[in-house]
């Protein structure tokens, strides 16, 4: 699991035009376990005040993630999972890493 070293959320419909509801900026830190080729973890992070249908927009490493596939979703309320899938052809371990998140609940 990655801990969650700082979560802003932010309340109102000014972003993008009103688009959003509600966004949340996370800082996590994430230490990956070691990844053969083609082996894959899922990792969370507690996101208080989440929930399912919310958006995952971005997501990002402080280390090179080549050759690695990332998908960060809403796994539950108050929950979110990072996957981590190894493509690269050799076996990788990526070394604790801040990752960043954002999130964000469409208004509609």
């Amino acid at each position: 699991m990655a801990a969650a070293t700082s979560i802003t959320s932010r309340r109102g419909n000014d972003q993008f035009r009103g688009l959003f509801s509600d966004t949340w900026l996370v800082k996590a830190t994430l230490d990956a376990g070691s990844l053969a080729d083609g082996a894959g973890e899922t990792d969370t992070v507690a996101v208080p005040g989440v929930a399912l249908g919310d958006m995952v927009i971005g997501c990002s490493f402080s280390v090179s993630e080549v050759g690695m596939s990332i998908t960060a979703y809403v796994d539950s309320a108050g929950s979110v999972s990072i996957r981590i899938q190894n493509e690269s052809g050799s076996t990788v371990d990526l070394a604790s890493c801040t990752i960043r998140l954002v999130i964000a609940r469409c208004v509609v």
